[in-house]
């Protein structure tokens, strides 16, 4: 055990008498030390009730045959960060995240983690973290929230409070239709309703499987979701004592069927920078194509909000990831799991509860996968696009150039009722060095929707979008503005052509005018000189690498 350098020989006597002053008894020294990585706090309505799913994995991890320790990991949750300021350490907070575990787990020669989580960028801060220590890891998210309610009608965060600013602002909302939704939307703890990027981050993780069966969409509250932490905590002991790491779990095949789940639901682009990020700490290879190879060949099984109909609550009660894995089961690659059986096996032992909620194969909502990635004179690096929340009619557009060089500019316009039909908005210097923090832009993008605009206008950035956002918003165009992509040169006017089939952005001027501008182009001064941010755009990398930080 790698807490025998702690607590084992003459020398780590007095580590000993410090371990007895916490509370450990003398004849518990010898069992393997598991820690609880929790993110607990009561900023952030996924994570207020953790102290309970503390209590189930401490009380799992004693009846294991280890002892716990509940260490803290801090969290922001992104609704409350959106539309200012503190959404520029939103990204930025997934290194400190990962950082802060790995700098713990070493400090303290753990054996073994117990990885408490649920948001954005806290979830995959952890399994970055997981990924670089390989040591003993299983994870567990907090589960998602249950919608509101306005009589028979269901709530959710995005649609029914971002969305229903444009709403009220084009005069569908009365002030007090706004009143109820902002009262009633959120009805209690757990990550928002519907496949933003915290829920979409916590079924990939059980389709990687670093969660036991069931822990990706568990709904928050619920004692299935204590009893998930109680039996993770029993598990964690024995992956330590089996020196089982996450490395054994995370390989290149995890990913590719976390990658089918994600385009199986049609989840948060986020997922993609996420999960470059995480398999960069894994040590695995893992090409943006790679994203778009598998969509191509992945049926949108589910219609789930933003995009669709349905909501975590309804994934859940139709048989939650092992339903969706057993609908993939023949595309499917065998992979350990953190509970000592292959996925394959989980697949196999899954029960789908309702064929509309996750549809067979051969009645798929649409027959490629949530995400495309495009590329293109625009993109030469690529850039994202959720296709699962784009119309149709959307899927080819040309439009002309309305141009910001930051978020803020740009929600100011929108709301303003300045943009025509036809538009295609441009918003640079949003990067991971730009911006710098990549923001989301939930804001203007449930503008566009709430007044009509959606399947009017297009919208594309450096910048990234919540796992709320849906109409053809295109994301992570790399390379990013700041670091002297095409993005940065675009003139308002310009014509931009978006060909979804076809996987391209185009800016549609010749090489010889781009070149022309770009004689002229520099950088502007960076926007934040001082701080951690300053540090982080110093460090981070464009958005296709999964915006890695790298110190050389």
């Amino acid at each position: 055990m790698r807490s025998k350098k702690v607590k084992e020989g003459l020398e780590r006597m007095p580590t000993r008498a410090l371990l007895c002053a916490t509370g450990v008894p003398r004849k518990e020294m010898g069992k393997p030390f598991i820690g609880i990585a929790s993110s607990f706090t009561d900023l952030i309505p996924g994570h207020v009730g953790m102290r309970m799913l503390e209590r189930s994995i401490e009380n799992g991890v004693w009846a294991g045959g280890g002892v716990p320790f509940i260490f803290g990991i801090p969290g922001i949750c992104d609704g409350i960060a959106m539309g200012h300021a503190g959404m520029h350490y939103s990204l930025p907070s997934r290194e400190l995240i990962a950082d802060m575990v790995e700098t713990i787990a070493e400090a303290h020669a753990l054996d073994g983690l117990v990885l408490l989580t649920n948001c954005d960028k806290i979830t995959p801060g952890m399994l970055m973290a997981a990924a670089r220590l390989n040591i003993p890891s299983i994870v567990v998210t907090a589960g998602p929230m249950l919608t509101g309610r306005l009589g028979e009608r269901r709530l959710s965060l995005v649609t029914d409070t971002f969305e229903a600013i444009g709403r009220f602002k084009a005069g569908e909302l009365t002030e007090e239709e706004l009143d109820f939704l902002e009262g009633e939307a959120c009805p209690g703890e757990g990550s928002c309703q519907g496949l933003y990027t915290a829920n979409t981050m916590a079924c990939l993780t059980e389709a990687m499987g670093m969660s036991l069966p069931g822990s990706g969409t568990a709904l928050a509250g619920m004692s299935k979701k204590r009893q998930i932490a109680f039996e993770s905590g029993k598990r964690i002991v024995e992956l330590v004592k089996d020196d089982v790491k996450p490395r054994d779990i995370m390989t290149r095949k995890a990913f590719e069927n976390a990658i089918r789940v994600d385009m199986a639901l049609g989840g948060s682009t986020n997922s993609v920078l996420h999960l470059l990020a995480i398999a960069y700490e894994a040590k695995v290879d893992l090409p943006l194509n790679r994203f778009d190879e598998i969509s191509r060949e992945t049926p949108q099984l589910a219609s789930v909000s933003p995009a669709g109909v349905y909501y975590m609550e309804d994934v859940e009660y139709a048989g939650g990831i092992p339903a969706v894995l057993s609908r993939l089961l023949p595309m499917l690659e065998s992979n350990p799991t953190v509970a000592g059986i292959d996925v394959r096996e989980v697949a196999e032992r899954a029960k789908v509860y309702s064929d509309e909620v996750i549809r067979p194969l051969d009645n798929p909502i649409r027959k490629e996968g949530g995400i495309a990635v495009l590329w293109g004179n625009l993109a030469p690096d690529g850039a994202v696009i959720k296709q699962s929340g784009v119309s149709e009619k959307m899927f080819t557009f040309t439009g002309k150039a309305v141009c910001f060089d930051s978020e803020d500019e740009a929600i100011k316009t929108i709301l303003d009722g300045k943009i025509s039909p036809g538009s295609f908005i441009v918003i640079r210097y949003e990067g991971p060095k730009g911006g710098p923090g990549m923001r989301e832009m939930l804001g203007p993008t449930s503008a566009l929707m709430g007044m009509g605009l959606g399947d009017k206008v297009a919208l594309l950035t450096d910048g990234r979008f919540s796992g709320g956002t849906h109409g053809p918003c295109i994301g992570h165009v790399s390379p990013e503005a700041m670091e002297g992509g095409p993005i940065a040169v675009v003139r308002d006017g310009d014509e931009i052509r978006l060909d979804i089939p076809s996987r391209k952005l185009e800016l549609l001027v010749s090489d010889e005018e781009l070149r022309k501008r770009f004689e002229s182009f520099s950088p502007p001064e960076p926007k934040i000189k001082k701080g951690y941010l300053a540090r982080y755009a110093r460090m981070v990398r464009s958005a296709n690498t999964g915006a890695i930080c790298v110190s050389d």
